[in-house]
């Protein structure tokens, strides 16, 4: 049997926007304020050389790992949230912001960081499952990347549950568990490559 569940493609992302400029209230939301202190506490250093962030948003989560790395790449699909994500981060010459559908599209580098804030449970399992094998290919050795995903019910591909397990089965050849966390609304998973 196969499973025809697609990824959420960049046009829903635009029409998303295109109605909010904050369709999430990163601004103003408790959830999400507390989320990202737990995210950032989760980090295993203070510094990091190159950190990727995908799903950057109107990059308000971009804005607080910049100062953690000396050089950050923050994408998403949509275009209003690529403007407000640089009108954010005006200022932080270490942020390069862009345009890129993830997992087909993917940057030529390694990184010591990679950020995926509830992003996955967008994509189909397939997709997930490439993402995982992309991120861990990206990863300088002993480089970690960091999943959060929102726990409670959607209408979207995977739940969050669901894409942090398709994304741990599709590493685990690569990425160790460094560190799992279980919020009441999301999940935080640390995972690790070897040295």
């Amino acid at each position: 049997m196969t499973d025809d569940r697609r990824s959420w493609p960049p046009e829903t992302f635009d029409r998303i926007y295109a109605d909010s400029g904050d369709p999430w209230n990163f601004h103003t939301s408790t959830y999400e304020r507390e989320k990202y202190a737990a995210t950032l506490a989760a980090l295993p250093a203070q510094r990091f050389a190159a950190g990727f962030e995908i799903g950057c948003s109107i990059g308000v989560l971009t804005r607080q790992l910049a100062l953690r790395c000396d050089t950050l790449l923050a994408v998403d699909v949509a275009q209003a949230a690529l403007d407000a994500a640089r009108r954010n981060c005006a200022g932080l010459a270490q942020v390069w912001i862009g345009r890129l559908h993830v997992p087909g599209e993917w940057p030529d580098q390694r990184f010591d960081l990679i950020v995926l804030s509830e992003v996955l449970y967008f994509l189909s399992p397939a997709d997930v499952a490439r993402t995982a094998e992309r991120t861990a290919a990206s990863l300088s050795p002993g480089g970690v990347a960091l999943l959060v995903n929102w726990t409670g019910p959607t209408d979207s591909p995977c739940t969050g549950d669901e894409a942090a397990g398709l994304f741990m089965v599709a590493s685990v050849a690569a990425l160790t568990p460094a560190l799992q966390q279980r919020r009441p609304r999301y999940r935080l998973d640390l995972l690790r490559r070897g040295s």
